[in-house]
């Protein structure tokens, strides 16, 4: 076994450097006090309470075209999961906000994927928090894939997961515990699909890995389930009111935040993911069955056409990141 000491470790860390790094784009520490933009120097301490305890919060915001999409909204939610687990945030959202930004330019790229973690911090491997010495902030900046139904404008095929949905606190808290999200992930890749689904234990639709889901129902009702059982998406509240027109115009009925129970979700004429990084996404086909006709709906493309126009056009909800 070779050992390495603060001379020689530079030598490991070259040796460290795969075709993945490629993606990784820049990293702000306050453990280290400054931005990387090497990626075998993106690294957390061992003892920060979020590796060996998952015990930080985070946030996923992306910029599009050289702007952060929505970071406030993230930011909000943020401060909200710091309140009700305990953590006392040091860094106010203006100063989080400038330092995604630094971050962003840093890494030079005018699309991105930037995510924001407050961890419990280093200095200790025990389980209590509070030996923990004060909170540590990482904002990573790493590649932006294209939107699902660009990149697949087919439709995403999903299943319904076996992992137990989250209890309401912890459903309700973006922490960086994520193992039975990861679970979902891998649940659907090994069924070959893109998505896995989750009902609570009511057996009501709750959510996918990393996404809200909704239907639209044979009655032409856009309809998501209550908030207060699972993480409130930060897209899905926006898509929610980019609905408005769609009422208006009578392409819907109208929108709902309700209980989903499995019979209805079945019956949806539209199955719709939202997320941060995939817009709005039409599922056409369901645990081996077709969703509606089997291809995208009108109501999926009217959403996903008006979310990509906010993304690029609607300035109260962007920070630029470059001049």
């Amino acid at each position: 076994m070779q050992h390495f000491d603060v001379k020689s470790f530079p030598e490991a860390l070259a040796a460290m450097r795969k075709p993945y790094h490629d993606n990784y784009y820049a990293m702000y520490s306050s453990v280290f006090g400054g931005v990387v933009t090497d990626p075998v120097l993106m690294l957390v301490p061992a003892d920060d309470h979020v590796v060996h305890r998952g015990d930080g919060i985070f946030e996923t915001c992306k910029c599009v075209d050289g702007s952060i999409y929505n970071m406030a909204a993230h930011l909000r939610r943020l401060e909200e999961s710091a309140a009700r687990l305990a953590f006392a945030l040091p860094w106010a959202a203006e100063e989080m906000s400038r330092l995604a930004v630094e971050t962003v330019r840093a890494g030079g790229r005018r699309d991105c994927c930037v995510r924001i973690i407050v961890a419990r911090g280093p200095g200790s491997f025990g389980v209590n928090p509070r030996e923990c010495a004060r909170p540590a902030l990482y904002i990573i900046v790493y590649r932006l894939g294209p939107p699902f139904m660009t990149a697949h404008p087919g439709g995403a095929r999903a299943v319904t997961s076996t992992v137990p949905p989250k209890p309401g606190f912890f459903a309700s808290v973006k922490s960086c515990n994520y193992l039975p999200n990861a679970i979902m992930a891998m649940e659907a890749a090994d069924a070959g699909a893109d998505f896995a689904l989750g009902y609570d234990e009511r057996g009501c639709l709750a959510e996918g890995a990393t996404e809200n889901v909704g239907i639209v129902t044979p009655g032409r009702e856009l309809v998501f389930p209550e908030p207060n059982r699972l993480l409130r998406g930060t897209t899905v509240m926006r898509v929610a009111e980019l609905a408005a027109p769609l009422v208006r115009s009578g392409a819907l009925a109208g929108v709902a935040f309700r209980d989903i129970p499995r019979a209805e979700a079945e019956r949806a004429a539209e199955l719709l993911i939202v997320g941060t990084t995939r817009d709005v996404v039409a599922v056409v086909e369901w645990d081996g069955r077709p969703v509606g006709n089997g291809k995208p709906g009108p109501v999926q493309q009217a959403l996903n056409r008006l979310l990509t126009e906010e993304i690029r056009g609607n300035r109260a909800l962007l920070t630029p990141v470059f001049g």
